[in-house]
């Protein structure tokens, strides 16, 4: 029968504190013994680990041996089938430490016999590995994960089960969503939280790293759930597996965890946006929190560098960037406006009109369009670009129609664009001296 840890509490550990909660409550006998009673998170705030085994509702096809040790790298497994499958060869051994996907946690990689293995799933009991070779049946192999990328989904876990619960104990939101993505963790949850409010829970959620605490496993009874207040996404039923954080979090969970919360080694929130009737977070724990942020610091210590400003004032910086950038734009667009004034009184009463103006943008020949259209009394075709480049253009005649000068300008000049019937923008794929020729024979 598979092996399992699980933590017990003994009475006299217990007596000799406080209970985890910060409450005392009144001593009692057992066993000839004083014990504290306290709350289900003070009976678990003081326990060891023991070994025993699960109960036999409890077994699996495939020994799970992440279960009895989240920390075991290598072991070795006999091959029950290896068959081929649609991402190489599927592999089910007789036991293993390789995690299936589930629970909002990838499968685990690594080798087996040497062998690489890709993912791993779990069908009907049985834990499939994806091979990309075959194994022998019936062979014993040596197994190997691939630890750095396993501790890290891990520590990703772990967080979120600390940041789950004190978002679920001081707000009542349930998390209705969990997803380790390549670049970040994200967990939604069915309530709005305000950036202030993130931010203590941040707070308090390393202080819980800091305090080292046990990740607590235990498979209870049908009888002792019902007293156990855990948190789950759906009504379950069976055997029930139990991970609980003393003081922090009780939840039904199948994944793998560190053994306390020393490890999980930062936890960081990048990112909050509405999601539904509730928030989504983005996050990092451990290293991959330790790395984003570096690399944070260092985009904005070369921010602050190029800024001329110190590294806490990059932001006050770039708003009076901004400001001074907006300042500029508009007094340019003054400017812009009276040279196009200017144009358009040059042509005034000419007639039709064919204005090129180098290094406009879409709106630049827009108004120069309707200003020399206000004043020429004729047709206003204002083009800006670049031969190999091809032009803009806008066309324009107050009181007028240039649809079918359009027309067949955008036919003979390999053009594309429109609008309403006085006034038409789009581009063409001519040269300035092809264009001049169709505006000399049209006028013609």
């Amino acid at each position: 029968m598979a092996m399992a840890y699980c933590y017990l509490m003994t009475f006299e550990t217990a007596c000799q504190q406080k209970n985890a909660c910060g409450r005392h409550f009144p001593q009692t006998r057992q066993n000839g013994k004083e014990s504290r009673a306290g709350c289900f998170f003070c009976r678990l705030s003081v326990l060891k680990w023991t070994k025993m085994q699960k109960p036999e509702e409890h077994g699996m096809a495939t020994e799970k041996l992440f279960y009895e040790d989240s920390h075991l790298r290598r072991f070795t497994a006999k091959v029950r089938s290896c068959r081929p499958g649609r991402h190489g060869w599927d592999v089910v051994l007789d036991r293993t430490a390789f995690y299936p996907e589930g629970g909002g946690q990838p499968g685990d990689t690594g080798t087996l016999g040497g062998v690489p293995v890709s993912d791993t799933h779990e069908q009907e009991g049985e834990i499939v590995h994806w091979c990309q070779g075959p194994l022998s049946e019936g062979a014993e192999v040596a197994g190997e994960l691939d630890w750095e990328r396993r501790f890290d989904l891990m520590q990703q876990h772990s967080g979120e089960h600390i940041v789950s619960g004190l978002v679920h104990a001081a707000f009542g939101w349930d998390n209705v969503g969990f997803h380790m993505g390549a670049d970040m963790v994200t967990i939604d949850f069915s309530g709005p939280i305000t950036d202030e409010q993130l931010r203590e829970i941040e707070r308090k959620a390393n202080e819980k790293v800091w305090e080292n605490l046990p990740y607590v496993v235990s498979w209870p009874s049908k009888e002792e759930l019902g007293t156990i207040p855990y948190r789950s996404k759906k009504e379950l039923t069976g055997a029930v597996r139990i991970v609980t954080v003393p003081g922090v979090d009780i939840c039904a969970c199948c994944g793998t965890h560190v053994s306390a919360t020393g490890e999980v080694g930062l936890i960081k929130i990048f990112s909050s946006q509405k999601f539904h009737e509730g928030v989504r977070l983005e996050l990092l724990c451990g290293r991959r929190a330790y790395e984003h942020a570096s690399a944070l610091i260092e985009q904005n210590r070369e921010n602050s560098g190029l800024l001329s400003a110190k590294p806490l004032e990059t932001s006050e910086a770039v708003r009076r960037l901004l400001s001074e950038h907006a300042a500029c734009k508009m007094h340019a667009a003054q400017l812009e406006t009276a040279v196009f004034r200017a144009k358009a009184e040059s042509v005034r009463g000419a007639g039709d009109c064919l204005v090129f103006e180098p290094a406009l943008d879409a709106e630049g020949v827009r108004k120069l369009a309707d200003a020399v259209t206000a004043v020429c009394g004729g047709i206003a075709a204002v083009f800006s670009g670049a031969d190999g480049e091809g032009y803009k253009y806008a066309v324009g005649q107050e009181n007028g129609d240039v649809r079918a000068f359009v027309k067949d300008m955008n036919a003979a000049l390999s053009g594309r664009g429109g609008g309403k019937p006085f006034f038409a923008q789009g581009s063409v794929q001519a040269d300035r001296a092809q264009i001049e020729a169709f505006w000399k024979g049209r006028r013609g």
